[in-house]
């Protein structure tokens, strides 16, 4: 793989983690999300005029791809609702890449090779290792891990309409930029019928947070689906789940969940199945 396009899925990574653990903040898990969201159409509108509009046959993609993110917002908020970030979000990044791999194997014939489908192995038994025990003890929160699982289903769905979508609109920069703007307002036209307009209120007082939010998932998804032109969409998602590290990390220094052995030695497997997959 590219060294430059590894680098810059993993930066992605780091970013991807940052805006989960904002979720964990401030307001109610949803309203959070939908404040990300928001602001994630509003820094993705200033470069509008800059990437130009996706061609027509683009267009199914992306009205298909905001459909699927806003099961995955829904998904992971009530994930966070019920479970520990440090349980949920590994569940729900970790069963992905998998699903991913076999769908993108099956149903768009990227070959991974075996090198690629070992170090996707690897990675993935690394990123489960990390969800064995949650915050809330032994037992996993069964409620937690159902909507941990069907988030890891939209995960798959929407990487594949995404990088499917991008490369047929021919430009990932366009796809990306109003995939944003139309999933932010798409998102909390969904949350003020659900919520009422006192949501818009609310969201007001957390708006630095949520920009910061907003931006940080925007770089992040806007490296992702333009990497996953220029690679294997598979690979790109594996890639992008070296996220739960970053998410481990502010799960143990920022939430003060405990340091375990378990996550060391996923550290050490995740890491591995990133040098396969550097050689893929």
């Amino acid at each position: 793989m590219d060294p430059f396009v590894f680098a810059a899925v993993l930066f992605g990574a780091a970013c991807h983690a940052g805006w989960n653990a904002v979720v964990k903040f401030g307001l109610e898990p949803f309203t959070t999300t939908v404040l990300i969201g928001l602001a994630g159409a509003v820094a993705a509108l200033p470069l509008i005029p800059f990437v130009g509009i996706p061609p027509l046959v683009a267009w199914p993609w992306l009205i298909a791809s905001v459909i699927l993110h806003l099961g995955y917002y829904i998904g992971l908020t009530e994930a966070y609702r019920t479970g520990d970030m440090g349980q949920v979000y590994p569940i729900a990044r970790g069963t992905a890449p998998l699903l991913t791999a076999i769908a993108g194997t099956f149903l768009i014939g990227e070959g991974l090779g075996l090198v690629g489908w070992l170090g996707i192995l690897v990675l993935v038994a690394g990123v489960f290792l990390l969800s064995l025990r949650g915050g809330r003890g032994v037992v996993l929160d069964r409620r937690a891990i159902g909507f941990a699982l069907f988030t890891a289903v939209t995960i798959c769905a929407y990487s594949l309409v995404d990088g499917l979508g991008a490369r047929t609109a021919g430009n990932a920069h366009a796809y990306t930029a109003w995939l944003f703007l139309l999933d932010g307002l798409f998102l909390t036209a969904f949350a003020v019928l659900r919520r009422g307009p006192g949501v818009l209120v609310d969201m007001a007082r957390f708006w630095r947070s949520g920009l910061v939010g907003g931006t940080l998932s925007m770089i992040s998804y806007w490296i992702a689906i333009w990497a996953m032109t220029v690679a294997p969409i598979a690979i790109v998602a594996a890639l992008r789940e070296t996220s739960v590290l970053f998410g481990a990390a502010i799960a143990v220094v920022i939430l003060k969940e405990p340091l375990r052995t378990a996550r060391i030695v996923a550290a050490v497997m995740i890491v591995c199945g990133l040098a396969l997959i550097r050689l893929h």
